[in-house]
Formats: C-alpha cells, sequence, structure tokens
C-alpha cells in the first residue's frame, strides 16, 4: 500500500524521499509549503503536532492498521523496522546505527541549521552566532571524519539510516563556506552517497519547488518560518 508522504524539499525532507527510494517503498507526496504557512494547517497538525515536516501515514502500519508519524528519525527507524531493509540482524551494530541517527538529530542537523540562518537568514550579521554554529558544525565534521577513518559508513561498514539522514545536511556544507576536502573520509562518503541512483531519486523531491540559488526570502516567508519580519 502507497505510504502517503507529507514533505517540503529540505533535508530533513529529503533524508525520507531518500529512504523511500532506497526501500523500494511507493509513496505518494503531498507538497507541505513552510514558507506559506502549510505546516499550521489543522490536517497537518492532525498528524505533526509540531508543526514540522516530514510526515508520513502509512495506511499499511503495525497490525494492518493506519499508523501516522512525525519527526525524521522516527520516520526512519519505523521504515528500516517496516521493511527489514538497512536494519542489521546484529543488534549491537543496529544500535551504533541508531546512535549515529541520534547524534544527525540532536547535533548534525540543529548546527547546520543554525550555522544557516545566521549566515543566509539573520536580518544582521551577528559574528558571534556564525562563528558558534560554524564552528560547532566544523567540530560535528571532524566527529564523522574521525568515525569514518575506521568505519565505510556512519554505523558500520553497511550503508543505513543514519547516513541517509546525515548527507542532506552535510551536502550543503559549501553553503557554509565549509569545504569537505578538509574532512576526506567524510568527502569520500559523500562522493559515495551522491553516485547512489536512489539518493539522486530522492533529492529529485519537488524539485519544482526548490528555492533558485541567490534567490532571497521573501518578507511574508521570513514572518512564517522566523515569527518575525527583517
Amino acid at each position: 500500500m502507497t505510504i502517503e508522504l507529507h514533505v517540503w524539499p529540505t533535508p530533513n525532507g529529503y533524508k525520507i524521499s531518500i529512504a523511500l527510494e532506497e526501500m523500494g517503498l511507493p509513496y505518494n507526496v503531498h507538497p507541505v509549503n513552510i514558507g506559506a504557512g502549510d505546516q499550521f494547517k489543522p490536517d497537518f497538525l492532525k498528524i505533526a503536532p509540531n508543526n514540522r515536516m516530514p510526515a508520513i501515514v502509512d495506511p499499511d502500519g503495525p497490525g494492518t492498521k493506519p499508523i501516522s508519524l512525525f519527526e525524521s528519525g522516527a520516520i526512519l527507524i519505523y521504515l528500516a523496522e517496516k521493511t527489514k531493509q538497512f536494519r542489521p540482524a546484529d543488534e549491537a551494530e543496529w544500535f551504533s546505527h541508531i546512535q549515529w541517527l541520534m547524534w544527525q538529530m540532536g547535533g548534525l542537523g540543529p548546527m547546520f541549521g543554525q550555522a544557516g540562518h545566521f549566515m543566509l537568514y539573520a536580518p544582521e550579521k551577528v559574528p558571534y552566532g556564525i562563528d558558534r554554529y560554524r564552528n560547532e558544525a566544523k567540530r560535528l565534521l571532524k566527529v564523522a571524519d574521525t568515525r569514518l577513518a575506521e568505519t565505510e559508513y556512519l554505523g558500520s561498514d553497511a550503508y543505513g539510516i543514519a547516513d541517509m539522514a546525515s548527507f542532506p545536511w552535510i551536502r550543503n556544507a559549501p553553503k557554509y563556506e565549509i569545504d569537505l576536502a578538509d574532512y576526506p573520509h567524510v568527502k569520500r562518503w559523500h562522493d559515495a552517497i551522491d553516485a547512489r541512483p536512489a539518493v539522486k531519486r530522492g533529492l529529485a523531491l519537488l524539485s519544482d519547488k526548490v528555492r533558485p540559488a541567490g534567490q532571497p526570502m521573501s518578507e511574508a516567508e521570513k514572518q512564517v518560518l522566523f515569527g518575525r519580519k527583517g
């Protein structure tokens, strides 16, 4: 049965489109235009009460009953468990994948996101904020580089959900004036994932909705996303 994916083309959204493509699951896309405030609509809040995308509705959930899920990390774990794909049989290895997924959810995504906000969207340049979050993004890349010197992928030598979660953020490093060449093991990992056909299909999600490079946000979009103008 077809999964209903409520999403917008952002790093968090790409996590799930990549996973669905990698797992070969059929899905319908329901755009959630976060700049227009779709995330606050009552029908969306029924499945994503934190007013954040992505979210899914699986009509064939546990016990063949429908289930809705929000939070990209929870969705990735659910999809891996549902399909038994990218879910190592060895429990210790599986928990290694989960811990690196939590690393992405708790650190990599938020720090990259804050770096992007202060560098690209803040109404005025705040050097402390820019330095604080770019430095933390670089620290996390160093953590990943150390890990990837030991293993092929983040969770283990097998590609998995932690990689699907981390790649959409790390691919944006150049936007934050971070050169992946400074992290050779991350660069090797990035290039291997970037070449995967399913990843390319996942990144094509709502390609007509992606903001062109250099196009600024409107004042209305800033008000919706950041709760203020300017």
